[in-house]
């Protein structure tokens, strides 16, 4: 599996440091995402205004559309302390307790990927999201004892990219759930011009619309690939980002002109070369070309969906004639439905 893509939407654990640094900071510098940013900027608004905590809130999308930015600037926003922690690091019961029993007034509980919190976990967390309390057993057996400790008034923003896998219980106790979209070749083509300037690397308007047309609509796609842009110009060129140099390392980088790399296009080669342009299931794709299912359903189909190459139906996917030409592949299906026709 290639867990190394350049067009990768997850985050390297050596990208944390800059990408920290390139984040916007307030709602302000804030870039895309409009529908979200204001019904956000209303809640901060109305919840500073009143004197309380911010309801909780959940964001769910594809990665690296910006969920983690959005929940630091939430808690700048309210001027509040963050805490930052994901359902997978919380395996125990004891674990979120001795979390939710450090809190202070008012603050933030990030809870990344939280549709993968264990469902003991989940129960911990049901009181403390509503009504502010964290119920708590001791001892064992028939003297066992419960005990209500009382929590100061916190808000948990929880993050997702599978909102469908998130227990139903879970997702009633957020007051706002917003979802964040891919962005605009605009937007994204401002936040590279603002990470540019950030990493004072010389930037052609030119060069910037061929790095963001290839950037997925994701602003972590777009940074990356502007860092490995920026490194092609500083060796191979005069360190000037113009759109030749651009087009340059993205061939190299085996990106295309709408941004899918060999993984992008082998999901679609064996759609339709495999198994006749579908409808096959993701498990069968998956197999058919040595990865994993979660990473085709997580990171490759929401941008196959949103160029529209590819179709979910209720028997598997199936590619679409956009598809057949961005590869260049004849549409034997429009030739056999002519012939059907005739």
């Amino acid at each position: 599996m290639n867990t190394r893509r350049t067009i990768s939407p997850e985050a390297e654990p050596e990208e944390t440091v800059l990408d920290r640094s390139l984040r916007p900071q307030r709602l302000d510098d804030l870039i895309g995402q409009e529908r979200v940013r204001e019904n956000l900027r209303i809640l901060i608004e109305a919840s500073l205004g009143r004197g309380e905590a911010l309801e909780h809130v959940l964001l769910y999308g594809p990665p690296g559309l910006g969920k983690t930015t959005l929940a630091h600037i939430l808690a700048r926003e309210m001027g509040a302390n963050i805490r930052v922690t994901a359902g997978p690091a919380i395996e125990r019961a004891g674990d979120l307790a001795a979390i939710l029993s450090n809190l202070h007034e008012n603050e933030v509980l990030f809870i990344d990927e939280c549709h993968r919190l264990g469902k003991v976990v989940e129960e911990i967390l049901y009181p403390a999201m509503e009504e502010f309390a964290l119920d708590l057993i001791i001892g064992q057996g028939p003297g066992a004892r419960s005990v209500r400790l009382n929590l100061p008034h916190f808000t948990v923003v929880g993050a997702t990219t599978r909102l469908a896998l998130l227990s139903a219980p879970l997702r009633t106790r957020f007051g706002a759930i917003h979802r964040l979209d891919f962005y605009d070749q605009a937007s994204l083509e401002e936040i590279v011009k603002r990470a540019a300037r950030a990493l004072k690397v010389p930037l052609k308007p030119e060069g910037c619309e061929e790095i963001a047309r290839r950037g997925r609509g994701t602003p972590r796609v777009a940074l990356r690939v502007l860092r490995r842009v920026r490194d092609y110009a500083q060796v191979r060129g005069d360190g000037i980002i113009t759109a030749e140099t651009a087009n340059e390392a993205l061939t190299l980088l085996e990106i295309d002109g709408r941004g899918l790399d060999d993984l992008d296009r082998r999901v679609l080669h064996a759609i339709i070369g495999k198994f006749g342009g579908g409808p096959v299931g993701l498990d069968t794709i998956a197999a058919s070309i040595g990865e994993d299912a979660d990473t085709i359903m997580d990171v490759v189909e929401p941008y196959l969906l949103q160029l529209g190459f590819i179709e979910r139906t209720p028997r598997g996917r199936t590619a679409t004639q956009l598809a057949y030409e961005h590869l260049g592949v004849p549409d034997d299906r429009v030739e056999q439905g002519r012939l059907f026709n005739a």
